[in-house]
């Protein structure tokens, strides 16, 4: 039996592998560009974590000098043609290169500035002290004017005080409040949006709480600042208006929709036999997700949890705005509390490049990372400990 005949003598099956034929080359462009885009965002975090170490670095290895006793070891401007160029370069402190790049007049105008500031050297016990050292950036240290040994935040002073316990404190403060906040809320409506709520309902509840996280945490920062503030402090009665239990209950309002969402999916991926086969023994429907369906999605709440642990350490501009940005160190989340972020954000632009304030506060970004790795690295580790439980195995 003859075939019928076509325009052109091809089937319609091959226009379509023509057109597939045709298609490849933008398909293999659009996977190039994927692939390319990829690889930079790759790339471009891990440099900004290489520039971060680089800039902490000497500090790690107490590279870093704030003695403000050495200043006092300036020379006379007079002295400059009777030093080598290397001695020059050593006592002005500059790299080779920044060194053959100055001509003789500001070569001359940098030690007029070192013996501007030997002459303001406070006569203090501590001026001699390196303060960027190890033992006083985490130990106590009976300063001049203190009865007993302290931990003091105090950069911007005669004798700069780099303690970062208060810092670190004062992080842990907010974030735990903030997790207290933030769980039961988010872990409750996903668990009722994912189990119990009505289709109906859940097509507008569960848009309208990962909406929240669409809000700029400035606004949340001013909310806590105007509002919060002086509700809780109503509420409370407690002295210090902004604390890290207004900041943390701010903070808890950015964490919640990213704790709901990823619980939620979770909650959702349990196997329908799981909670139908509960019904049918006589369980009711808030019993099968309580005792049931969570257990069974414990893996994958316990990663939204670490998640919005990391989103609460690493906001900036809520517990800049509310949380009174006092370095105490106390573990009242009723008094005034500074953070790692908002310590970074305030002081780094009033900052000498290059000096010892500068990679302090650039240790203060590593360190946030090394939590944030660690936290999440650990969150991991027990994720699938839980998933091997549950699953049987050992």
């Amino acid at each position: 039996m003859a075939e019928p005949s076509h325009p052109g003598g091809r089937r319609p099956g091959w226009q379509a592998l023509d057109r597939g034929q045709r298609a490849r080359p933008w398909e293999w462009v659009a996977e190039q560009a994927i692939r390319v885009v990829s690889v930079t965002a790759i790339v471009l975090v891990f440099l900004i974590f290489v520039f971060v170490m680089r800039e902490a670095l000497p500090v790690l290895l107490g590279r870093v000098n704030s003695a403000a006793a050495q200043e006092r070891r300036a020379l006379p401007v007079e002295q400059m043609d009777r030093l080598d160029p290397e001695e020059l370069r050593q006592y002005l402190e500059l790299s080779r290169k920044e060194f053959a790049e100055m001509d003789r007049d500001t070569l001359r105008l940098l030690m007029e500035v070192k013996l501007e500031a030997a002459e303001e050297v406070p006569e203090d016990k501590d001026a001699p002290l390196n303060t960027a050292a190890w033992r006083y950036l985490l130990g106590p240290h009976q300063w001049t004017g203190y009865d007993r040994p302290a931990y003091i935040w105090q950069p911007v002073s005669s004798i700069h005080k780099y303690n970062i316990v208060p810092l670190i404190v004062g992080s842990l403060k907010t974030s735990v409040v903030a997790l207290l906040f933030a769980v039961p809320l988010a872990l409750a409506a996903a668990l009722y949006v994912s189990q119990l709520a009505p289709p109906r309902l859940k097509e507008w509840v569960k848009p309208g709480i990962e909406l929240l996280a669409g809000i700029p945490s400035v606004v949340l920062g001013f909310f806590g600042l105007v509002v919060l503030a002086t509700f809780l402090q109503q509420v409370c009665g407690y002295a210090s208006r902004l604390n890290a239990f207004v900041a943390g209950i701010a903070l808890g309002l950015a964490c919640i929709p990213v704790i709901f969402s990823i619980a939620e999916d979770a909650l959702t991926s349990v196997p329908r036999s799981f909670s139908e086969a509960a019904l049918a023994l006589g369980s009711s429907r808030w019993q099968a997700a309580w005792q049931v369906v969570l257990p069974a999605a414990v893996p994958g709440v316990f990663a939204a949890i670490v998640l919005g642990f990391g989103r609460a350490v690493g906001e900036t501009m809520v517990v800049l705005m509310a949380s009174g940005n006092a370095s105490l160190l106390t573990w009242s989340v009723f008094d005034s509390t500074r953070t790692m972020t908002a310590t970074i954000a305030a002081e780094l632009a009033e900052t000498v490049f290059g000096g010892h304030h500068y990679r302090i506060l650039f240790l203060l970004g590593a360190l946030l990372f090394a939590v944030t790795f660690l936290s999440n690295l650990l969150g991991e580790l027990v994720i699938q400990r839980l998933k091997r439980r549950l699953e049987g195995g050992r």
